[in-house]
């Protein structure tokens, strides 16, 4: 049986992956257990507990492509990029999809697909379009700002534009008062600055759904790509998540779809054993 399965009754494999980097240690990492079939929603929420990563993935095969699911410490995600692509990663690394062929999931957000290009693996995402909104009175005080270039919200987050490079990495927010936002999270970005070898920069605080600070988020350029793709007059664009880990991750908008690409290593491959297995 292939390496990411069952391999029996006491022992399931799991895998650490660090996404949107191209070395360990850096980029966002996630956990993958690859099931042979569904489980009992209880027992991902307690490995997802258990792992303490931003995001836990669990899939499963279901015909031609598999069922995905993603859990934080605390909660179930209806949309995850960096976990998706540590899924990908593991299914052709375990030989589980073949070289050549896209992986395909089925996920609360619909059919997301994975390809391998080159050196980096490209996502087929949903573009999840920022609209303009009123803050809520404890949002700029929250991240520590007396102002924002343009302040948005979409399906799952606050969107904040501010003024350079430099505000985004030195933010220092209370997440204590973030936690208490109604949505998933907080994206807060800006141009890069001249001369960066990247295009925007941003940072992705979600306390709310038990991540503080997530280091590399997907699910966040669905939004960033395509507003930048339309102030920066440029479909193709690469984004650097400025968290402690960093991470770099392409994007392309296409039409309301956005493909996000980027590069895994595996850090770390074990087995839950005993009554965690089951």
């Amino acid at each position: 049986m292939p390496t990411g399965c069952t391999e029996m009754a006491d022992s399931q494999t799991i895998v650490q992956v660090d996404s949107f980097t191209d070395r360990a240690f850096a980029g966002n990492p996630a956990a993958v257990c690859v099931l042979p079939g569904p489980r009992p929603e209880s027992w991902m929420a307690n490995v997802a507990r258990e792992m303490n990563l931003s995001e836990t993935a669990f899939l499963h095969p279901v015909g031609e492509a598999w069922s995905l699911r993603w859990f934080t410490p605390a909660v179930e995600v209806a949309l995850c990029g960096h976990a998706t692509l540590a899924s990908a990663h593991v299914l052709w690394e375990d030989g589980l999809v073949a070289p050549e062929e896209p992986a395909r999931f089925d996920t609360q957000s619909g059919r997301l697909t994975c390809v391998r290009a080159g050196e980096r693996i490209e996502m087929d995402f949903p573009a999840k379009r920022v609209d303009t909104a009123e803050a809520p009175p404890e949002l700029l005080p929250a991240l520590g700002l007396e102002g924002a270039r343009f302040i948005g919200r979409n399906a799952f987050d606050y969107f904040v534009e501010v003024d350079g490079e430099p505000i985004v990495r030195a933010l220092a927010p209370d997440h204590s008062r973030l936690r208490r936002l109604p949505v998933r999270g907080v994206i807060v970005t800006s141009r890069a600055a001249e001369g960066a070898p990247y295009d925007f920069v941003s940072r992705f605080f979600a306390p709310g759904s038990g991540i503080d600070e997530d280091p590399v988020t997907g699910s966040a350029h669905c939004a960033l790509a395509p507003y930048w793709s339309e102030r920066l007059g440029r479909p193709a664009l690469l984004g650097y998540q400025a968290s402690a880990r960093g991470g770099q991750v392409w994007t392309r908008l296409a039409g309301d779809r956005v493909v996000l690409g980027g590069r895994a290593v595996t850090v770390l491959r074990g087995a839950l054993v005993g009554p965690a297995a089951r």
